[in-house]
């Protein structure tokens, strides 16, 4: 049996579930993308190709066996893109909450049916079909969990926005003893640059009392404050349009002092080794033109304390 336990975002990795790129399906028609982002790349002809994807989750998963992580990989559905394990499902202490995602997606669970079955049957949870959230919206900090959403009445429009306050409700009641606190994100079908898809693309903390953030993707000043009073200005990296929209925030923690990070992410690795980090570079800049890095890529199942 695997004993769940996520407490926070970057104490030792134990166990996690990692996407994988294996036929993933032909560029899927523009009518089709899921974030301007991928639109985008459809349009210009840059959709990423499955083999070099599959190189870059190759490198990614390499990293993890060094640390000596136990890996889970989805089975392949053939024609169907299985590369953001985080969307589907997500851990809170002892407790695996399957996501309500995007309804063409729903099929990507029954892949890691093999990973569920070796879970205790009652600390898996599914939440009513109206309340909608994904694990990129999803973070914990110690007592806190962080909940990005969209509050705007043309939710159910807005494609980029995947998690209601049903949502955050749901998560509320389910962990009473959680300080869960919401943060409004600022959305956009049309332009990548303004769209904060999940709170992991515009902030995620690193180490022990160390994060990144990007200001703009916070709809609210107050949010944006709430953050930077909790860890302390001089413990943020600070990124701007362009580098939230290369997901410079979207890296993932393996230890308190390991960060694995894109090996284009020139200023933020530095500052990350200026920090103390260890510092794992890899190749993801493909996977990162579907609007997703390595947060995105993983579903971490246990961490240590």
């Amino acid at each position: 049996m695997i004993a769940l336990n996520i407490q926070d975002e970057t104490s030792k990795l134990l166990a996690v579930v990692l996407g994988i790129a294996e036929q993933n399906g032909p560029v899927p028609p523009a009518e089709a993308a899921y974030d301007p982002k991928s639109l985008e790349h459809i349009i210009a002809g840059t959709y990423p190709r499955d083999e070099d994807m599959i190189l870059e989750m190759n490198a990614f998963e390499s990293v993890l066996n060094k640390y000596a992580v136990t890996v889970y990989r989805p089975e392949v559905i053939a024609g169907v893109n299985q590369i953001f394990a985080r969307d589907i499902a997500f851990v809170i202490d002892d407790t695996l909450v399957k996501s309500n995602i995007l309804p063409d997606r729903e099929e990507e669970i029954g892949a890691i049916q093999y990973v569920l079955d070796q879970i205790n049957p009652k600390k898996i949870i599914e939440a009513p079909q109206d309340t909608h959230f994904e694990g990129g919206d999803v973070m914990l900090w110690n007592d806190y969990v962080f909940i990005g959403t969209y509050k705007g009445s043309d939710y159910p429009q807005q494609i980029t926005a995947r998690t209601n306050m049903k949502g955050v409700q749901f998560i509320k009641d389910l962990f009473p003893q959680k300080k869960v606190k919401e943060f409004d994100l600022n959305k956009s079908k049309t332009n990548a640059r303004d769209n904060a898809l999940h709170l992991d693309c515009c902030f995620q903390p690193v180490g022990k009392n160390k994060g990144i953030i990007h200001k703009a993707g916070f709809k609210n000043q107050t949010d944006y404050d709430f953050l930077v009073k909790l860890f302390g200005n001089e413990n943020l990296f600070q990124i701007d349009k362009n580098e939230m929209y290369e997901m410079c925030s979207n890296v993932f923690s393996i230890d308190t002092n390991v960060v694995v990070s894109e090996r284009n992410f020139t200023r933020l690795n530095a500052w990350l080794r200026k920090q103390g980090f260890v510092v794992e570079e890899i190749p993801y800049a493909e996977i990162g033109k579907q609007e997703g890095l390595l947060r995105c890529s993983t579903l971490p199942l246990a961490r240590g304390k």
